[in-house]
């Protein structure tokens, strides 16, 4: 007799919409060097090259509070693995045709891998998950307003946050 192990489930746990311009959290440039008071070590100073990211990141992180306040109950981070969708709706360039379905391609829109890292920290600073670490799948689209069944009219980002059980195969 053969036994399967069962399949994995996921329960929706949280979901979040944030209002606002996505924006990609990655490439630093060199700002100079700089002495630490405490050791004494000379270091080199990077910052974020995107000025929208510590905006981006503060918009979702008081999004994932007000979910979180919105859900009523006493709210547990939460941890364990766990999946992430988000759907970005990004600003249509100007220059895009207005009658037909277009990708948002271009560099402006940005890396989906970039958009991912700036949320999941904005996440994780709301405290929606013990540490952004335990997310491990994601589904995630960029989409330009209108353009895709989840976008929003405007931009910003829906995220829903699922808890996995059973197998993970």
């Amino acid at each position: 007799m053969t036994t399967t192990a069962p399949a994995t489930e996921r329960q929706l746990r949280l979901t979040i919409v944030v209002h606002g311009r996505p924006a990609p959290q990655g490439s630093k440039k060199y700002a100079g060097h700089r002495r630490n008071s405490a050791s004494g070590r000379i270091s080199a100073v990077l910052v974020e090259q995107s000025k929208r990211v510590k905006p981006w990141r503060a918009l979702v992180t008081t999004a994932t509070i007000d979910a979180i306040a919105h859900g009523g109950a006493l709210y547990t981070p939460l941890d364990g693995p766990l999946e992430a969708e988000i759907v970005f709706t990004v600003r249509k360039p100007a220059s895009a045709p207005k009658r037909r379905r277009t990708w948002p391609t271009t560099r402006d829109s940005g890396d989906i891998d970039k958009l991912l890292r700036s949320t999941f920290d904005g996440i994780a600073d709301g405290n929606a998950v013990v540490d952004d670490s335990r997310i491990i799948r994601v589904t995630a689209t960029k989409a330009f307003p209108g353009e895709h069944s989840e976008a929003l009219p405007e931009p910003g980002a829906i995220i829903r946050l699922y808890t996995l059980t059973g197998d993970h195969r």
